[in-house]
Order: C-alpha cells, then structure tokens, then sequence
C-alpha cells in the first residue's frame, strides 16, 4: 500500500484509532515535547496539535512511535515483509558479485519494475509560493530540550546532488533555526550529504539544497535507511511503496523534490561559512555538543494551502525514533546475512541507541568464528560505530536481553573472550576519549571449542526431558502450564 500524503496515513492511522487529535493550545517551545515524551513512553498514539501557538500550521508527531504504526506506515502488516522482498531480490540467481554489486544492480531491477522516480510538472507542494516573504516563522518549529540551542526542524528530508556525477541524495540532519531563513546543516563527517559538501567545496561550485518535509511516510524513513553511497533514497522508497515517488522540480534551485511533500525549502548551503549549532537533546538521552556545522540558506518556500508540519522528539529511550532504528534493523536483516551467511539474528537494543550495542545470534561452524563475525560487523556500513558487539550461539534469543545476559555473565573469560579494538565511532558518542574516534569491544558468549583455548568439558544447559514437558502440559493448562 502506498499513500499518496502525508494526509492520507492520518487518515490511516485515525480510521484504527492510533491518532489523538488535540484540540487545546499547546506551545511549540517546550510544551509539546513533553506532552510527547509522555504519551510515547506510556506507548500511547501518535498526535496532531491542531492549535499551536505562533502558527496556522498543526503539528503532526510521534506518528511512527509503535511496531504497528511503523509497519502501517511502510504499507505491510510486518516489516519483515520488506526483509522477505529484499531477501528474494538478493538471492536472484542472474545478480552477480558481490553484496554492493548485487545492491547497485537494484536500479535496473527497479526500472523494469516501475520504481524509479516518476517526474510531475505540478505538485501539491507549490500551490503557496514564497520568496520575497519566504520565513521559517510560518511554522510551528519545535524547541525540544530546555538546553537546545534553538529550536529545531526535526523530520527534514535534505537533497543534494554529487557535484562530479549528479546522483541525488536525500538524507535527514537537523536543521537548528538561527532566524527566519537560515539554519544549521547538521551533516555528520561520515554522511553522503558531507561528502557532497566536500566535493563542492573542493570544486568550488555552489551547492544548491532543498528540504522536504511530510509525504508519503515510505519517503521519510527512506531518508533515514543505511543505503549504499551512491543509491537514490527515492528509487528505494518507491521499492518499498512498489510504486514510483512523484518528484517535481524545485523553483529556484535545479533539484527534484517529492511532489506530495507539505512544505519545502529552497536554497543553497553556504561554502565558506560555518556557524556554532547546538547543544541538542539527541537520541542518545544527553546533549549533543555544540559545534560548527555549514549554514543553509532559505530563498523561496512552498507549501501546501493546509500544510501539516511533521516533527518528531528524540531523547531518552522509549521514543518514536527508537521504532524507526527498529524497522531498519528488521529491513537489512537480508543484507547482513548475505554478506555473513552464519548469522542467523540480531538485535540493536533500545538501550544501545542502536550504535552501542549489537548482539548477533550466529550458527557457529568452526573455533574462533565469533571474533571473525565481530570483526565483519566493524567493516559494514554504518555498523562500523557499534561499540559493543555481543556473539551468542543461534538457539539464543537476541531479543531477550535477560537471557543474553545470562549467557555473557555464565559464557565469558574476559582475557579469553574480550576483544578490544579502535576505530571510529559514532559522532555523538561522548564516552569517546577523541570526537568520532575510539574503542569497541567484542564479546564472545558462545559455547567455547576445545580449539579456541578452552582445555575442559564445557556443561550441558539443564533441559527437561520432552517426555515431562508433554505431561505437564496436557495435565496442568489451569496452572499456565
């Protein structure tokens, strides 16, 4: 199922009675975020303010912030329905190399399928015009934290081109509001849209920049998926819709945007200046630091007549973004396993913040394969920011922390089983002696070989026999049993 807006997953999601509209006067600075935080921590539904002082606009928030509304905004009953279509994509027998290769091949499979972006002439998102009067004070943007910076567009989906190859690429960085047409461009040094910074910088062209905010919710999270360098972000949402995403050209700036988007920002990323963004309340549960990031400039804004604006709060876990991490986790569970073919689950938990911590379920064949699969995880992709990574054998189950636990505090000789190495590690990890550089660990809680330095019998774990469970079972259900 693809939805046209953002308008129709509302509807969607109030027609199953997972949307709470408020109809009080709430303030954007503050106040909403802890309306929020409440109602997301109690697992409570997703909010539309539709009276938010300062603004004609209603605030759209904690939309994604349960299992069944994050798979009902990615159209599927389950996530792991998308894991199964990658799966089967990636295990097609004319898709040679290896597992990038394999990715990249994905476009051509898309155009045959009729998931490539589909350009419009007219969209929904230009039917207001604003130039001379373009001000981000026509919306209802949060302040989150008491020690934000500013405030914050939290749900903005970025696109810049490569300067050398014109691929697009659309990805999510907070914008901090510094007045009523510029804000923050918090890329990190490690994102696509940094590089294409760089690029620009370094070939002295100016950098145009667009930020779509709302549409179909397959385009928000696809802004947030761990694609390949290189790999359209639109080209995958439409895989995910199984429909193209509609793209019109913007009006002052030569980018393509999605053409149900609710508002858009247009202009170009300033090559020589940098100002001081920051500190912001991030998913981590403390302040990201402030730093110097790129400044974006607004020329021209276009929106809907009724625009909804869409914003979310990160913070200390349980929160909205935590399903999103979660929803990924579930979608490339194919890809891991095809570049590690042992691994049969894992789980990035919640607490972890979903770059701290990672325990890999894996079907051990030889000695010493725990530390060969840490080793992989460190060199895929975004995994390379994982500080912990926790190896159980495959009957484990990585979901229950209490049982993974038991298996490392049971399992371990820490001399033995520890791993430490150094390397980068994720920008907002403030534990880190050096900005986005540190250790990491490896955990090996497998049963342990005589071949990896294990010199006596390793025990049996304590299971009754099939023959009592049965019995129990069938003669004690009053009991639970």
């Amino acid at each position: 199922m693809a939805y046209r807006d953002l308008r129709e997953f509302i509807e969607a999601l109030e027609s199953r009675g997972l949307l709470r509209r408020v109809r009080i006067p709430v303030d954007p600075v503050l106040e909403i975020t802890e309306v929020t935080d409440r109602i997301s921590k109690q697992g409570g539904p997703a909010l539309l303010f539709e009276r938010v002082r300062g603004s004609d606009h209603p605030v759209l928030i904690n939309a994604f912030g349960s299992k069944e509304r994050m798979a009902l905004a990615l159209g599927v009953q389950d996530v792991d329905e998308i894991a199964a279509r990658i799966e089967h994509l990636l295990q097609m027998k004319d898709l040679p190399g290896t597992l990038w290769e394999k990715i990249r091949m994905l476009p051509r499979l898309a155009e045959m399928s009729s998931w490539a972006p589909k350009m419009v002439r007219s969209a929904p998102c230009q039917e207001v015009v604003h130039h001379e009067d373009a001000s981000l004070d026509l919306f209802p943007i949060l302040q989150c934290w008491p020690g934000d910076g500013g405030r914050y567009l939290t749900l903005p989906i970025t696109f810049t081109k490569d300067p050398e190859t014109g691929l697009r690429n659309a990805g999510m960085y907070r914008l901090q509001v510094f007045d009523s047409r510029t804000t923050g461009m918090h890329w990190h040094m490690h994102k696509n849209g940094a590089e294409n910074y760089k690029k620009h910088r370094l070939l002295g062209k100016r950098m145009e920049a667009a930020v779509a905010l709302g549409g179909d919710p397959a385009i928000t999270y696809s802004a947030t998926a761990p694609l390949p360098s290189g790999f359209d972000e639109m080209l995958f949402a439409g895989f995910l819709r199984q429909q193209p995403v509609e793209m019109v050209k913007c009006l002052t700036v030569d980018l393509e945007v999605p053409a149900g988007a609710e508002i858009i920002l247009e202009g170009y990323v300033d090559l020589d200046e940098k100002r001081l963004e920051g500190p912001f309340g991030d998913h981590t549960g403390y302040y990201s630091l402030a730093d110097w990031y790129p400044v974006f400039h607004v020329q021209c804004i276009t929106h809907r007549r009724d625009a909804v604006y869409p914003a979310t709060v990160v913070g200390k876990p349980p929160m909205e973004d935590c399903f999103i991490a979660k929803a990924t986790e579930r979608i490339f569970l194919p890809v891991i396993r095809l570049n590690l073919p042992e691994v049969v689950d894992y789980n990035l938990p919640l607490e972890g913040v979903f770059h701290n911590c990672a325990v890999v379920a894996i079907d051990k064949q030889y000695p010493g394969q725990a530390k060969k699969v840490m080793c992989a995880v460190w060199g895929m992709g975004q995994m390379m920011f994982t500080k912990m990574v926790i190896v159980v054998d495959k009957h484990v189950n990585v979901h229950d922390m209490a049982e993974v636990w038991w298996r490392v505090y049971n399992n371990v000789d820490p001399k033995r089983d520890f791993m430490f190495v150094e390397g980068p590690v994720e920008v907002l990890d403030h534990a880190s002696p050096y900005p986005a550089y540190g250790s990491k660990v490896g955990i090996d809680a497998t049963k342990k070989w005589p071949g990896e330095g294990h010199f006596r019998d390793w025990p049996d774990e304590i299971e009754m026999s099939p023959e009592i469970k049965d019995l129990v079972t069938s003669r004690w259900p009053e009991y639970g049993c």
